[in-house]
């Protein structure tokens, strides 16, 4: 007889790449399958998978989960330009110029837009993790970013009419070609933005010889991956310029170049800087506000991180960047927005320019509010809004919405948690140098994702850190916040599987709230019991001081600690818990 727990609710498994692939099948080995009989839904959400099935993989992901309920999600590759042509050079059966953009883009946004999902991070509470933070006070780091162009000088309204937005183009033919359009509501925000292809590159020219003048290492950080067609233009621009006229001088000169995702970049210069950098964000409603937190760091510092932090992320599935439209212009001509017939913007964009056109839906921001708020007075958190309502039509519907949802659960009895509605910029220094005890910090996509790195970073690392995603009608899916971690499955293949280094806490963790959620639903309590063990195996072990590198140092007892691979780690998480 099988000493198997049962579990008769499926539970949707989503595959993804690199070294998280690695030990996501490592712990459904020892943690799920060995230990429960529990049907599972597998899918394949590897970056080659998606590019073969054109995208149908998440597709069918989407349903899973609806049909299910429970799910858990690995990370996975959203490829870069190179690595596009690499996996098509791989299957030359597949014609790249007719791909669904669900085979390419990250999977992420239409998964949380298909389930209609918010996501909430926050820290897992390991006891023996403590932050040593850098020395920032004084820190000779400036971040340069463009005065003009993008967000800061968008279109944006709340619509008038219930109808479509469509994105038109008039080029040298003199016949308007509709690039886009969208269904809209009365109400529901959108914006139109561009960058010039010239001022981008006018800014590069002034980045790099400030620069190469200050002799500082040299940060560039953009989104490339998620918005191709509006950051990824700008990437493309900049770098050209560094390599043709610049790179030469700032090698001899000793100085170095690093591009990286701007989430993955933030968390890296805030929580283990350089001596002297600069770091350069084009996109200027970002730059403004790391602007303004490294100014904030250099005077006053990082403090004691004495609380858990929680991030909210509001679902893809309303828009904002990573819902958008985003493409270079073909060809100079003029750029108009018509919504339900009538055009109520129009201006000229210039052959390359970046073109972006985002909204969002007000039902959505208000179901995600309403589960902010929810979430809030369950925990005792506090919640710090970051609107910038003083110039944006745009998010004035987030002010709104907030009014509407504390007067609806002030009607159901429900009193709201204590808020604020504040600039974004300040939401982010409140997070990091004013932290108060348990608070909430809801935010976009784009911003959400750097507060997450940044947040996760503070608090030891991106691997010490739950992510959950919940839809309105109940469907729950479960993750790590962080990546595959290229590098270190690089370093894995090179040496045959020998050096498998990679912080599995997040993934494993994410395990433990999926079955604890399927175990609730089911009234299981052996499974419920299970999954409490397991979290609870996972902080004993780090609380005995046994450790992946990434945490080397960061215990309360640094001479105690005992380092292990992914695989000791696991199997030191395996002996605590009861066969």
């Amino acid at each position: 007889m099988s000493n198997k727990i049962r579990v008769d609710a499926p539970l949707v498994i989503l595959h993804g790449d690199e070294m998280a692939q690695v030990a996501f099948e490592k712990i459904l080995e020892t943690f799920v399958t060995s230990r429960l009989d529990i049907p599972l839904v597998e899918i394949d959400l590897s970056a080659e998978n998606r590019l073969v099935t054109n995208g149908q993989v998440i597709v069918d992901a989407v349903e899973a989960l609806r049909e299910h309920g429970v799910g858990i999600k690995n990370a996975g590759m959203t490829v870069n330009r190179t690595q596009l042509g690499e996996l098509l050079a791989k299957h030359p059966e597949i014609d790249g110029t007719k791909l669904h953009p669900l085979a390419t883009r990250s999977p992420n946004g239409a998964i949380r837009k298909g389930i209609g999902g918010n996501i909430t991070r926050e820290d897992i509470e390991f006891r023996n993790l403590k932050f040593s933070r850098p020395e920032w006070i004084g820190r000779d780091i400036e971040v340069d970013t463009m005065e003009t162009g993008g967000i800061k000088d968008s279109f944006n309204e709340l619509s008038r009419a219930t109808g479509v937005v469509k994105l038109m183009f008039v080029g040298a033919s003199g016949d308007p070609v509709e690039l886009h359009r969208r269904e809209v509501n009365k109400g529901d925000p959108w914006l139109l933005a561009t960058n010039d292809v010239e001022d981008v590159k006018a800014w590069a020219h002034r980045f790099f010889q400030r620069a190469i003048g200050e002799k500082r290492d040299i940060y560039l950080g953009l989104k490339d991956t998620v918005i191709a067609g509006y950051d990824g233009v700008m990437r493309a621009a900049i770098e050209e310029i560094f390599d043709r006229d610049y790179r030469e001088q700032v090698e001899a000169l000793g100085l170095s170049y690093h591009y990286e995702l701007i989430d993955a970049q933030a968390a890296r210069l805030v929580a283990n800087p350089p001596e002297r950098a600069l770091w350069g964000v084009p996109d200027n409603t970002t730059g403004r506000k790391l602007y303004k937190l490294v100014e904030e760091l250099k005077r006053f510092g990082i403090p004691d991180r004495k609380a858990q932090v929680s991030i909210s992320r509001m679902s893809a599935g309303g828009g904002d960047q990573y819902g958008s439209f985003n493409a270079p212009a073909s060809e100079d001509g003029i750029l108009k927005v018509i919504v339900d017939g009538e055009e109520k913007h129009a201006r000229r964009v210039r052959k390359g320019d970046a073109i972006l056109l985002m909204s969002n839906d007000q039902a959505a921001i208000k179901d995600w509010v309403l589960q902010v708020f929810r979430d809030a007075s369950r925990k005792g958190k506090e919640v710090y809004f970051g609107l910038k309502r003083e110039y944006m039509e745009y998010d004035e519907v987030f002010s709104t919405a907030i009014t509407d949802v504390r007067r609806e659960l002030a009607e159901t009895g429900t009193p709201p948690p204590s808020f604020m509605i504040m600039r974004p910029s300040s939401q982010l220094i409140k997070m990091i140098t004013d932290p108060p005890r348990n608070a909430l910090y809801p935010a976009q996509n784009l911003d959400g994702d750097i507060f997450s790195d940044i947040s996760a970073a503070l608090g030891g690392s991106l691997a010490t850190a739950s992510s959950i995603i919940e839809s309105k009608d109940g469907t729950m899916l479960f993750e790590a916040p962080h990546g595959t971690a290229h590098d270190l499955y690089l370093k894995y293949l090179e040496t045959d599987g020998r050096e498998a280094h990679f912080n599995s806490s997040a993934l494993l963790f994410a395990v433990a709230n999926a079955l604890e959620t399927l175990g609730e639903r089911d009234e299981n309590n052996a499974l419920i019991d299970y999954a409490h063990a397991l979290k609870a195996a996972l902080i004993d072990t780090v609380d005995a001081g046994i450790i992946t590198g990434d945490l080397k140092g960061k215990t309360r007892d640094p001479a105690s600690e005992t380092l292990v691979d992914m695989n000791g780690f696991l199997d030191a998480v395996a002996s605590r818990l009861t066969a």
